[in-house]
């Protein structure tokens, strides 16, 4: 009778270590974070566990949500303000000039940002002769805010010619919205 109990107390010692073992072995399952349900996961998240859109805001120095709000709010008046050029001139106007020095204030104090410089051109003339004079209005902005202070790796210019135009029509006020430079914020 010694030798079944000894036997059955081996076996059941065996028994719990394999179940421990086991226990030890099984996949755990990792908590979700707060406020993230379960069909959102970490899957978005950087290596800090801040989503790319919080890591762009820290990446440009917005820590509060009223920085970001007047950041965005600035973005879209710089957005909205275009230059205009004269018929086949990419000569800055006084008034060209007046509106890129405000700009040129709004990236100084976002220094982070970058920007797109878009040249454009009413459809008279060829499409490539128009290539050329967008690009032309492109440096010209590009170069004026560069003289400014303006870091050259803020901007990018590019022609986009007669392809995009925002007024439609073969009227000289038609043509006079299409002969502009426009700004595009890229954060």
């Amino acid at each position: 009778m010694a030798a079944g109990r000894c036997t059955r107390f081996w076996g059941l010692v065996l028994i719990l270590l394999w179940l421990t073992s086991m226990t030890a072995c099984s996949k755990k399952t990792v908590p979700v974070q707060p406020g993230l349900g379960p069909e959102q996961g970490t899957s978005g998240m950087t290596g800090e566990g801040i989503s790319p859109d919080e890591a762009r805001w820290r990446e440009l120095g917005l820590l509060t949500e009223p920085e970001r709000r007047e950041f965005q709010e600035k973005a879209q008046v710089f957005e909205n303000q275009d230059i205009y050029f004269g018929f086949d001139s990419y000569v800055l106007t006084e008034e060209a000039k007046r509106i890129l020095n405000d700009k040129a204030e709004f990236l100084r104090r976002y220094p982070k940002v970058r920007i797109t410089i878009e040249g454009h051109c009413d459809d008279r003339g060829t499409s490539e002769y128009n290539l050329a004079l967008g690009e032309r209005r492109a440096n010209s902005a590009y170069q004026y805010l560069a003289n400014l202070g303006i870091s050259t790796q803020q901007m990018t210019a590019i022609s986009y010619g007669e392809e995009r135009p925002v007024a439609m029509g073969q009227s000289e006020e038609a043509w006079a919205k299409n002969r502009r430079d426009h700004f595009v914020v890229d954060y």
